[in-house]
């Protein structure tokens, strides 16, 4: 079934965002960059926020499936899976469009607490925090929130050092101290 216009300039719109940020990305290189005309556009969003709002939804619902989809994929197990997470990080961050994560760039872009991409950013962050506590609880580890938390800074950190290039393989970094963290977590 053909996407519907809204959700084709959604997904364009995604990728225009994910390239050139939410604040240098005007309005008319959104028209130039997805072919929809202006008075489309506004035909399906009030303004650039709702937009852009939009978008995040759009990458959080995306993102997630597949961060967890393939983290069951690499992880027999749902220790394995808090591991494994790293792995497929490893393969988002080898991909030829990475550039950073969407969620982290709409805090930096929107500080203000109070506005809806930032509010929808910590809630993508902690949609994930959540399923990787389910994880951590289903694998029997002493403190899970302690240990999930300190996974989520690595992981944080990967995906900066990743948009950095400033450590080579951080994926791989980041899942070798994830090793550490979770026998340490485990019942002795």
């Amino acid at each position: 079934m053909r996407p519907s216009k809204r959700e084709e300039l959604v997904r364009k719109a995604l990728d225009v965002f994910y390239r050139g940020g939410f604040h240098a990305t005007g309005m008319d290189m959104i028209v130039e960059e997805t072919g929809i005309s202006k008075t489309a556009i506004y035909n399906h969003f009030r303004t650039k926020d709702d937009l852009i709002l939009a978008v995040l939804r759009r990458r959080d619902e995306v993102f997630r499936n597949w961060l967890f989809k393939r983290m069951a994929e690499l992880g027999a197990t749902e220790a394995d899976q808090l591991v494994t997470m790293f792995d497929a990080l490893g393969e988002w961050f080898s991909e030829p469009s990475f550039k950073g994560c969407m969620f982290i760039k709409a805090v930096a872009e929107f500080q203000d607490p109070d506005h809806p991409a930032f509010k929808h950013s910590v809630e993508h962050k902690a949609l994930i925090e959540k399923h990787l506590l389910i994880l951590a609880r289903k694998s029997d580890l002493q403190d899970p929130e302690t240990l999930v938390k300190r996974l989520l800074i690595l992981k944080e950190g990967a995906i900066i050092a990743a948009q950095f290039r400033s450590i080579q393989k951080p994926a791989e970094e980041a899942k070798a101290t994830a090793r550490l963290l979770i026998a340490a977590a485990k019942p002795h």
